[in-house]
């Protein structure tokens, strides 16, 4: 693992993480509310997809920086060796939570789901009290003065406008 994981801990951290989260979830959350979905159309289907294009993109983005930089994946059992303080790091601690955010959004806009969204709801709120309560917790045992520092000029999920160089 020198250059950083194998493709197979990234497929297996991909299905079992954001897969989860943006299709199994939501299509169960779907079929448990027998909701008919009302798929969008002009301009809310193309505003969907590049919402979901640019939610992909930054997933894409951060979980690069994670092999490259930080020799691991996104996922608890394989996390990042090193620190990871590039890219859309520099603007907000979790760029990659927040691409799931977003994709999840794209996702209610174009099924017009009121079951997703109600889902995306709860999904945001129980990250927010997981982020703190845990991932950080473990960030900070890791790195930890690193990681107070980065903690304390870079802003958690709201991005600042210039990014941090610290």
């Amino acid at each position: 693992m020198k250059n950083g994981p194998t493709f197979f801990a990234w497929a297996r951290a991909v299905i079992l993480l954001p897969a989860n989260a943006l299709v199994l979830i939501p299509a169960a959350v779907v079929w448990a509310s027998g909701e008919t979905l009302a798929w969008a159309g002009g301009a809310r289907l193309c505003a969907g997809v590049l919402l979901f294009a640019a939610g992909f993109a930054l997933a894409v983005w951060t979980m690069a920086l994670f092999h490259r930089i930080g020799k691991g994946t996104a996922a608890p059992w394989n996390p990042p060796k090193n620190l990871v303080v590039a890219g859309p790091y520099r603007h907000v601690r979790n760029p990659m939570l927040a691409s799931v955010f977003t994709m999840l959004a794209a996702e209610v806009v174009v099924t017009g789901s009121r079951a997703v969204a109600v889902f995306w709801v709860v999904f945001v709120c129980a990250n927010m009290l997981y982020f703190p309560l845990v991932e950080e917790r473990e960030l900070s045992r890791r790195f930890g003065a690193e990681y107070a520092r980065y903690k304390a000029h870079v802003p958690r999920l709201v991005p600042r406008l210039r990014p941090w160089r610290g």
